[in-house]
């Protein structure tokens, strides 16, 4: 094709192709804990933003290409947020933004917050409510045996203790 058919614009963007984050389409349940860290990354993207404004490099215009997705999502994942207090939870089963203690086969004991699907973080043991562990903790009560399937198969596990964070 002859440059002359090509729009000035579309040379700017040529080879930039940002698509949108995928939007989860689970309910978005939040911990206070959950939603600070949503607003705390909409703040540092919009200062990340500010820095860039100056720079007019392609590659500059790539990353604010980027930045603006991702202040498009995360605007979007508090838009949509439903948040939960742990305060209003009962202390004797397992919901939403509980931390379970459980204790497998071997007498190996791990502990796991149950949290919302922006601020879950295997790491630091906070999964989602979504996750086939969180599925299979969720309603059971301090004594209860649950089945933890996993691709490798399936464990038991039993929960030893339920609490909620203070805030």
């Amino acid at each position: 094709m002859s440059r002359a058919f090509v729009k000035e614009d579309d040379l700017e963007h040529a080879g930039i192709d940002i698509p949108e984050r995928s939007i989860s389409e689970e309910i978005n349940y939040v911990t206070p804990n959950g939603l600070k860290i949503l607003h705390q990354t909409v703040t540092q993207l919009e200062s990340d933003r500010a820095q860039s404004m100056t720079d007019d490099s392609p590659s500059s215009k790539e990353k604010k290409m980027r930045i603006e997705r991702e202040i498009r999502y995360y605007f979007s994942r508090i838009e949509s947020a439903i948040l939960i207090d742990p305060y209003q939870q009962p202390n004797d089963i397992v919901l939403f933004s509980a931390k379970v203690t459980v204790e497998n086969s071997n007498a190996d004991t791990h502990t796991f917050e149950i949290v919302g699907e922006d601020e879950a973080d295997i790491k630091l043991n906070k999964i989602s409510y979504v996750s086939p562990l969180a599925k299979a903790l969720i309603g059971a009560r301090i004594d209860d045996e649950v089945i933890w399937h996993k691709p490798s198969g399936v464990e038991p596990l039993t929960i030893t203790d339920i609490t909620y964070p203070n805030i």
